[in-house]
């Protein structure tokens, strides 16, 4: 199982992408590696995270470059992950129900709570969606296609804010189910026959500062 420690952060005070970026620079990179179903889907594209916290907010800066770059989404609980995507899935009490954070490359979310049956979770709705703070930024450079979401969620958006001290569960994934290469890569590895994030019991684990 993947382990991580979430870093405790002052207050982050950027309003741009470069100056946060350059407040969260120490924080570690995490590689999204894994890949399931690489039989039917060999693709992977190259991604990796930082996360940290602060009283406020988590932090979390995604990196990519993949072959083929897809926005069409820009309104909040659309089918972003169709999109180039970036998700985090994270349970706050011990994988009995958990949040899915799915961002596209424009910044255009989505955000669902419940358990792992799938009739029984619900969508946030879009003005939740609409708090959560994203910073983008793209490129193509030599060729190759890069670009880098930062996310500013507030801890009032989940049912517990104090994070400090806890061991809580999540994965972290790339996804574009609707480009010309659709591929689905995760943090820690899922067992499963088939493309599906929503597999709880895969969670890896984060140690809180």
């Amino acid at each position: 199982m993947s382990t991580l420690v979430v870093k405790k952060l002052n207050e982050i005070n950027g309003k741009d992408f470069f100056s946060i970026q350059k407040e969260i620079k120490e924080l570690s990179w995490n590689a999204i590696a894994a890949s399931p179903w690489k039989v039917d889907f060999p693709y992977s594209p190259v991604a990796e995270f930082q996360i940290g916290h602060t009283d406020s907010f988590v932090i979390l800066h995604y990196a990519v470059e993949e072959e083929f770059l897809k926005a069409q989404y820009t309104r909040s609980n659309e089918n972003v992950w169709e999109d180039s995507c970036v998700e985090f899935f994270i349970s706050l009490d011990h994988k009995q129900t958990y949040y899915n954070f799915e961002f596209n490359i424009l910044g255009t979310g989505l955000i669902g709570y419940g358990p792992a049956v799938k009739s029984e979770r619900r969508r946030l709705d879009s003005t939740v969606v609409d708090e959560v703070n994203t910073y983008t930024s793209v490129r193509k450079i030599n060729g190759k296609k890069k670009w880098n979401l930062i996310l500013q969620i507030p801890k009032a958006i989940f049912s517990n804010t104090e994070w400090s001290g806890k061991t809580l569960h999540a994965n972290f994934y790339k996804c574009g189910d609707g480009l010309p290469t659709p591929h689905f890569i995760a943090w820690n590895m899922i067992d499963h026959p088939t493309p599906n994030f929503h597999r709880p019991e895969f969670f890896g684990e984060l140690t809180v500062e």
